[in-house]
């Protein structure tokens, strides 16, 4: 099962390396999650054992990501979700990719309802590998990345549901794939629809959630989020 990953635009080629804070109270994983960042053209520019170490860092550095744990010293309770919140509402360009060891969807509304764009959320087991790095380089970009079993949390968690009444049942199956990071294309596979017939579609979905006139990226994450809000 792949990360739910919203499409993002590519960089170019000559473009900086993304520029990383890691916090994580676990010094070993925090090493390895280093190490591949930095194997594949990101540059770390400062590690964090505990929320206020973050805060620090961030506002040291000015990185174009943060990558945090939910649970930090020290009750490794939800600090390191409290930080990354007052971080965005400092700087709502900053882009944040939270880690948690469990499904913890009930909190993500915290980030993800302030600022639509630069945020992400996946499980430790998938921070190894290409779903983490291509998450990495999303969320940077102003895109999101959700993990599956996050999405499929929120499913189930009945909330502001009037923010999609007014989408279709055919409607709410496609931004459902969405949510998941399907292109129109594969959507359209998906649903044995034409691509034409999907475009339709998220066209009306924008229309219908009354989301602004902006390039298509920045609606698309607007609606996932609409979607992970209200369901």
């Amino acid at each position: 099962m792949t990360a739910a990953v919203l499409p993002a635009p590519a960089p170019a080629s000559t473009a900086a390396p993304v520029r990383v804070v890691l916090a994580d109270d676990a010094a070993l994983f925090r090493s390895a999650l280093a190490e591949l960042l930095e194997r594949h053209g990101c540059t770390v520019v400062a590690q964090a054992g505990d929320a206020v170490e973050l805060v620090a860092a961030v506002e040291a550095h000015r990185p174009d990501l943060a990558v945090v744990d939910i649970r930090m010293p020290p009750t490794h309770r939800l600090e390191g979700l409290r930080a990354a919140v007052a971080l965005r509402e400092r700087d709502p360009d900053l882009g944040v990719l939270l880690l948690s060891q469990h499904v913890e969807a009930a909190h993500l509304g915290e980030l993800v309802g302030r600022v639509a764009r630069g945020v992400g959320y996946l499980l430790k087991d998938r921070a190894s590998g290409p779903e983490f790095l291509d998450a990495v380089r999303r969320v940077a970009d102003a895109g999101c990345a959700f993990d599956p079993e996050v999405v499929s949390a929120m499913l189930g968690t009945p909330r502001r549901r009037h923010e999609l009444a007014g989408l279709t049942p055919r409607e709410r199956e496609v931004l459902a794939l969405m949510a998941q990071g399907r292109s129109n294309a594969a959507i359209a596979a998906d649903l044995h629809l034409t691509t034409k017939t999907v475009e339709t579609h998220v066209r009306s979905i924008f229309q219908r959630l009354v989301l602004p006139d902006e390039a298509e990226h920045h609606r698309r994450v607007l609606a996932v989020l609409a979607y992970l809000r209200a369901s």
